[in-house]
């Protein structure tokens, strides 16, 4: 198959798998441990793609201005900063790393 059979197999199955969703009986979806089955799901996702994109280089790690980062932007949220401030913490951080 080739790429795009591919790329048109996955949007098939990405709206198949939408269109299941509104079958779902509203019962199951308003339990409170669907609510926390649901924000568990959550945080797991985004902390993974978080340390994906922070540890990763193609098929390989990188120790790199990232993980400054990605450490700044951690105190930053413990400290309970704003977001709009961590994110500008966590690139002013990024880029004295590399200038360094």
């Amino acid at each position: 198959m080739t790429l795009w059979g591919w790329i048109l197999l996955a949007c098939v199955a990405a709206w198949g798998l939408k269109f299941v969703g509104y079958l779902v009986p509203l019962r199951w979806m308003e339990s409170p441990r669907m609510s926390r089955v649901a924000g568990t799901l959550t945080i797991g996702l985004l902390a993974s793609l978080t340390a994906m994109n922070a540890f990763s280089a193609g098929q390989g790690l990188a120790f790199d201005a990232r993980i400054g980062a990605l450490l700044v932007a951690a105190v930053a949220l413990a400290l309970r900063a704003p977001f709009l401030l961590v994110v500008v913490l966590g690139a002013v951080a990024a880029a004295l790393i590399r200038l360094l």
